[in-house]
Formats: C-alpha cells, sequence, structure tokens
C-alpha cells in the first residue's frame, strides 16, 4: 500500500494522537466549504415540503402527543396520556419528539423535524469518522452516498425509531474506530454508552453489530490483552448502565401504577425484548404479532380468532437485499461497497496486527464497517419474523462508509492495473445493477435507464487509463463515474421527499414490480386473524401470504380516509389536505390505510372529533377504540386520550374485560368506538382508493394472543351500551347503559 492511499496523512512514526494533530492541520481551504455544504444540502433534502406527510405513523404520534401532555407518558412511553399501555417499543426515539412538541406545540414539523436533523448528525459523524483515515474526498462521497440512499431519505423524514437508531450505530461505530487509534478507554465507554441508548431505541437490533466489533477490538488494539479485555468490560459495563436504567425502573415499578408494556403478553419488558421484538423476529414466532409464526397462529385458533398459518413477510434467503421490494430501497451501491470492502482489505492487508500505523487504522476501518455492514445484512435476509424495507436503513451508514473509503484507496492506487481494474469493474457493475433496478418501474423516467447504463460503461472503460492522463482529465472521469453512480438513488430520493408518507410500512421511490411501494400499492383484501379482511381485491403484494391481495388506496373503518390527518382532511399542523392529488404513500402503499386502521389511521370526521372534546376533562380517557392505529387517530384529531384496547395489533391482553369494566364503572371512559361493516366510496374521498369504485370494507382487528380479550370487550358494550352514529361511526356511550336509556 503506497502512503498515497491515505490522503492528506503522510507516514510518521509519531503517536496516533499526533497524527491526527496533523491530519487535522492539514485541511485543505476548500474542504470546510464542501462539508458545509453536504451538510446544507443534505439538511434541504431532508427538511423540504417536510410537514406533507402529516402525522406520518400515527401510532408513534400518538405517543408523541402524550408524552407532551403527561411526563409519566413521556417516561413509559405511553401510547395515550391517560398511560393505559405503551408502544411496543422502550421510548428513546419518542424522547427528541416529545421534548420538541413540549416546546412548539404539536404538529408535523414539530414531530419530524428532530427526525430530519438526525439525518444530518448521522452524515456528520459519518463524515468524521471517514475523515480520519481517508481524507476529506473520501468523507464527502461517504457522506453523499449515504444522503442519497432512498430509504435514508424516507426515514430521516419519518418518525419511526430506526432514525435514531442508525445515527447511534453510527456513533458506535465511530467511536470504536477512535478508541483503536491508540487504545482509548473513554472512547470505548462512549461506544457503550450509544449502544446502551440504542437498546432503548429499537432493543436487541443494537446488539447486532457487537460481535464483530468486539471482536476487533480483542485482537487490533495497540495494547496489552489483560488492558484490553478490561477496556471491552468497562465498555459492556457503561452498555448495561445506559440501557438498562430505564429497565430497571420500568421493571421494579408495580405493575398496577404504570402503562401496561405495549407488545408483550404478560406486562414484561424484558418478554417484550426477548419474545416480540427479540428471538420472535429471527425464527418468525412474534406471540402477539398479526399472523407471525406457528406458535402466535396456533395460540390464535386456541382462543377462538380464526386465522391459521403465520403471515408471510417476504422470501429470506442471501439475495433478499437484493430483491424486488427491497433492491431500490437500499441496494443501489451495496455490490460496489462489497467489492470495495475485499479490495480495501487486500490493499491494507499488510499492516500489522495492531492499529499504531496508518495502514493498521485504515484495515481497521474497513473490517469495522465491513462487519457492521455484513453481520446486519445476513440477519435481515434469514430472519423469518416480521421485516419491513424500511429496516435497511441500518445498512445506509456502512455502505456509504465503505464506498467512500474504497474508492478512495484505489484511486491512489489507480497506477497498478489491479486497482484500475477494479474501480472500472465496480462502476460497470453499479451502472448495470442500477439499469436493473431503473427498469423494475417500466413507467420511471425511462430515459434515465439507459442513460445511466450508456455513460456508466462508457466511463467504466475511461477508468483503467486515468493514471496517464492530466490531473483535470482523471478527475474529470472519476467526477462523471460517481455521478452515474448516484443518478438512480438521487431520483428515487426525490421521488421520495415529493410524496407524503404516512402508516406503518412505507417505502421509499416509485411502485415497482413485485414490491410495496408507489401509488397504487397498499395491501388490501388481506384476511385478518379474527374473521375480518381488508377491504378491495388485486394482487398480494410482496411479503403478503397466499391469499392476500392488494390495490391502492385501503380505507379505514366508516368509509374513512387513512393517514392520522386532522378533522376535514386538513393535514396537521395547517398543512395541505391529504387529498390534494398528492399520492400519500401510507399501510404498505400509498394511500391504503393498510388492514382496516391497524397499519395507517383514520381520517376523523369533524363530528366525532367534537364528540370527544366534549366533556373530556370529566373522563381519564374521551374513548377506547381497538388497535393503537384507530385509536391514535382519534387522538390526534382531538388531542383527548384514547385508550388503544390489546396494543398496536389490538391483541395484548389490555386491558382485560373485568379491568375494562372496572374503568367504565368508574366514569373514566366515555366512548368505545366500534369497528364498523362500513361503505367507503374511493371517489368521495379525491381518489384515494386508487380507482373511485365502491368497495364494501369489513374490519377486524384483535386477532392471535390476547386478541379474545379486546373481542370479548367488544361484545360486551354492545350488549350493555347505547350506539349511536357519529360522522359515519359508531360510537357506544359508555354512560348510557341499555338498561337505563331503554
Amino acid at each position: 500500500m503506497t502512503t498515497a492511499a491515505l490522503p492528506l496523512h503522510p507516514p510518521s512514526p509519531a503517536a496516533p494522537s499526533h497524527r491526527a494533530a496533523r491530519a487535522h492541520a492539514a485541511r485543505p481551504g476548500w474542504e470546510r466549504p464542501a462539508y458545509l455544504g453536504l451538510l446544507l444540502a443534505t439538511a434541504v433534502l431532508l427538511l423540504w415540503d417536510l410537514g406533507a406527510s402529516g402525522y406520518a405513523n400515527s401510532f408513534y404520534s400518538a405517543a408523541v402527543q402524550a408524552g407532551g401532555e403527561s411526563w409519566k407518558a413521556f417516561f413509559f412511553g405511553s401510547s395515550d396520556a391517560g398511560n393505559s399501555i405503551t408502544v411496543d417499543k422502550p421510548p428513546a426515539a419518542l424522547w427528541p419528539m416529545m421534548l420538541s412538541v413540549r416546546l412548539f406545540g404539536l404538529g408535523a414539523w414539530q414531530i419530524l423535524v428532530p427526525q430530519a436533523l438526525m439525518g444530518v448528525g448521522t452524515t456528520a459523524v459519518l463524515y468524521a469518522a471517514v475523515r480520519r483515515q481517508f481524507g476529506p474526498v473520501a468523507a464527502l462521497i461517504s457522506g453523499a452516498v449515504f444522503a442519497l440512499t432512498p430509504v435514508a431519505a424516507l426515514m430521516f423524514r419519518f418518525n419511526n425509531p430506526d432514525a435514531l437508531l442508525t445515527l447511534l450505530m453510527t456513533v458506535t461505530v465511530y467511536c470504536v474506530l477512535r478508541a483503536l487509534d491508540g487504545a482509548h478507554t473513554k472512547w470505548l465507554v462512549w461506544a457503550g454508552v450509544a449502544v446502551g441508548f440504542a437498546f432503548l431505541t429499537k432493543t436487541l437490533q443494537a446488539f447486532v453489530i457487537l460481535p464483530p466489533l468486539a471482536l476487533l477490538y480483542a485482537v487490533c488494539a495497540p495494547t496489552g490483552l489483560r488492558r484490553r479485555l478490561g477496556q471491552l468490560l468497562l465498555s459492556t459495563l457503561a452498555m448495561v448502565v445506559a440501557g438498562g436504567w430505564w429497565v430497571a425502573v420500568v421493571e421494579l415499578w408495580p405493575a398496577s401504577s404504570r402503562p401496561y408494556i405495549g407488545g408483550s403478553q404478560t406486562n414484561s419488558f424484558l418478554e417484550l425484548t426477548l419474545g416480540y421484538n427479540g428471538l420472535g423476529r429471527i425464527n418468525g414466532e412474534e406471540t402477539g404479532s398479526v399472523g407471525g409464526g406457528a406458535r402466535t397462529a396456533a395460540e390464535g385458533m386456541a382462543g377462538g380468532t380464526g386465522g391459521g398459518g403465520g403471515m408471510s413477510w417476504g422470501e429470506t434467503g442471501i439475495d433478499r437485499m437484493f430483491s424486488s421490494n427491497i433492491g431500490g430501497q437500499i441496494g443501489w451501491l451495496l455490490p460496489a461497497a462489497l467489492i470495495l470492502l475485499v479490495a480495501g482489505l487486500v490493499v491494507t492487508w499488510r499492516a500489522r496486527r495492531a492499529t499504531d500505523s496508518l495502514e493498521g487504522m485504515a484495515r481497521a476501518a474497513f473490517l469495522a464497517w465491513g462487519g457492521a455492514l455484513l453481520i446486519t445484512a445476513v440477519v435481515f435476509s434469514f430472519m423469518q419474523g416480521i421485516f419491513h424495507e424500511y429496516y435497511t436503513v441500518a445498512l445506509a451508514p456502512y455502505i456509504a462508509a465503505l464506498v467512500g473509503m474504497g474508492i478512495a484507496v484505489l484511486w491512489e492506487e489507480r497506477g497498478s492495473r489491479a486497482a484500475s481494474v477494479t474501480l472500472s469493474g465496480t462502476l460497470a457493475l453499479t451502472s448495470y445493477w442500477a439499469f436493473v433496478l431503473l427498469g423494475r418501474s417500466a413507467e420511471y423516467v425511462p430515459w434515465l435507464r439507459w442513460s445511466v447504463l450508456a455513460v456508466g460503461l462508457g466511463t467504466a472503460l475511461l477508468l483503467p487509463f486515468t493514471a496517464r492522463l492530466g490531473r483535470r482529465t482523471a478527475l474529470g472521469v472519476a467526477a462523471v463515474g460517481l455521478g452515474v453512480a448516484l443518478a438512480g438513488p438521487l431520483a428515487y430520493c426525490l421521488t421520495t421527499v415529493s410524496t407524503p408518507h404516512a402508516g406503518s410500512i412505507v417505502t421509499a421511490g416509485p411502485a415497482v414490480a413485485g414490491g410495496r411501494g408507489g401509488p397504487g400499492g397498499g395491501m388490501r383484501g388481506f384476511e385478518m386473524p379474527g374473521g375480518g379482511a381488508m377491504p378491495g381485491g388485486g394482487a398480494a403484494p410482496q411479503g403478503m401470504p397466499p391469499g392476500a391481495t392488494a390495490q391502492g388506496g385501503g380505507q379505514a373503518p366508516g368509509g374513512q380516509a387513512p393517514g392520522g390527518q386532522a378533522p376535514g382532511g386538513q393535514a396537521p399542523g395547517g398543512n395541505r389536505p391529504a387529498d390534494d392529488g398528492r399520492s400519500t404513500r401510507t399501510g404498505g402503499g400509498p394511500g391504503g390505510g393498510g388492514m382496516g386502521g391497524l397499519l395507517g389511521g383514520t381520517k376523523t370526521s369533524a363530528e366525532a372529533t367534537a364528540a370527544l372534546r366534549a366533556d373530556a376533562d370529566r373522563y381519564t380517557w374521551a374513548a377506547a377504540a381497538i388497535g393503537s392505529q384507530n385509536a391514535a387517530s382519534y387522538q390526534l384529531a382531538s388531542q383527548q386520550p384514547v385508550m388503544p384496547l390489546g396494543g398496536f395489533n389490538g391483541s395484548d391482553p389490555s386491558p382485560t374485560l373485568e379491568q375494562f369494566k372496572e374503568y367504565v364503572s368508574a366514569g373514566k371512559i366515555h366512548y368505545f368506538i366500534g369497528q364498523s361493516d362500513a361503505g367507503t366510496d374511493g371517489a368521495a374521498d379525491g381518489g384515494e382508493t386508487g380507482g373511485g369504485a365502491e368497495t364494501r370494507t369489513l374490519v377486524r382487528v384483535g386477532g392471535g394472543p390476547g386478541g379474545g380479550v379486546s373481542s370479548s370487550i367488544e361484545t360486551w358494550v354492545k350488549a350493555n351500551f347505547k350506539a349511536s352514529t357519529i360522522g359515519g361511526v359508531t360510537f357506544y356511550d359508555l354512560t348510557a347503559p341499555i338498561s337505563q336509556t331503554s
């Protein structure tokens, strides 16, 4: 490996700290403006028309609204300010959004801006990590690749926990690399802290990258074995403290005075962590999931909720990251990253094992980012449980780092035939792969597909000769090659940021053959546990079980449009209505409520909102509804607590029938919002049903383990309380028993 392979880092026997100091002192004049330009461009991309998505995933937005009203809900991550049940994740990802709402009030921007800022922060951390060993050009390339990853453009404009998780995972790798550069204990401890808070963001997914990083430090840190092991022990302790303090409080808090732990079947966060959010994601047996795994299906049948056979979340296998519905989210530069990982390791392999040399640190960087990429990709590829396309955002910083680092190393080595041919082949493969991905959307900017292929292959033919060309010509060829590689992801990103997204299953870019994305997608006609069905017909989206059908624009109970919008179709925070002709990506596809409000919320009527607000101060909960998305929509519209019976899936045994009767007897709940067999008219909702044809919607949520509890509550309510239709939805007044009104 030549010394030029590490730009701006002259060889020196000095200590790592001195090396780093000189590297930072050697910044060229153009670096700072370029770096600030990268951050500004990332911010513009993530903030552009951000409020168009409204409340985005109303499941989490309702919890944010609750945390803005109640500090207890803030701490636990409760779905409602009455603290009946938590979301099915720990609350760290909600805390920044809750603080924003507390400071600036409830609205789309207040909820989503913290997420966008996390995207800018991830770009900055990635830049800093790559720049230390590979210089500013590699860092700029890495930052640009990350910012233009379609799934990153989606998730850092959305309110799912994956945004904070991705930031913290990037911070973890950065801290480990800083620790390796001189065996610094404090940086390894900070890495443990980052993982701890990542655990409080999305539980066990935070631990996926730990094995390769821990092994790397144990083998390569430039200090004695005993000290290395002691440092790893301290880092583990920091991780346990950072992630365990909240868990300890929750487990020690009396269950009777805290909210039920959503997603668990025994009101236990540890069960949630190891089951539904843990091993269940690997083996497919997520107890409490809708259709998730054979065990769940069997338990659902035993409970009288129907069903049978678990829901399929797509084909597993080594090619999963390249499949029709995932490739366009994350896969554009994944082949290039894998090739450049191997090339980078080959170039740096002759370095000493320890990281007390420039070459040793470069190799460690390839091992760190490459190990994180490979282990995460393997887990995603073979996990049999719940898997959504947007999970792949976790891969984005790893791919981006490897691409920037690999290009920098091979470019400096381009005088070597092997390096120049590798660069050329990587660009040719990337161009062809972009051609394939763009071809999955037949009508999507057709000229771009052929342009990328032609220009990419032509540039690839020139790359082996750049060492003989003048500096400016060579840089021009390199710039064209990089532009071609990023053209497809850029187009997908622009489509993503110009399209509102809402619901629980969202995808970036346009519709693709065999995928769930794009206008006209959705998940309709899928039979729910408990005997219900989603509306409509059509072909099943990839990842749905046989017999499931898809058609655009699914609608929620009462014939209402999805999206969790405020009354009258107005998006929260004063944004444009959801039915202004722009597609709203929701519920597995744009416009689709998905599972009758299970995966996407409902648009509440002005009459229903007024009813919930009337005398709301007299009650702990203005209403109760089965399933968190249904409840969340009414809660966000009225800004009054609405109890989600059964949690997200309607399958958690919370509350029990006896507990619900006690709440009603004590006068704590005003209404029960019923599920309905409702007619829907797509034409009346601005065409959001993807064709305007009238459909009949039978919506039932609440199957699976514990789902019988929600069903028994509904049966008891219908038998004992007066029903009335408010805004097209059946409301049961829990203060007016039939025995009294008759």
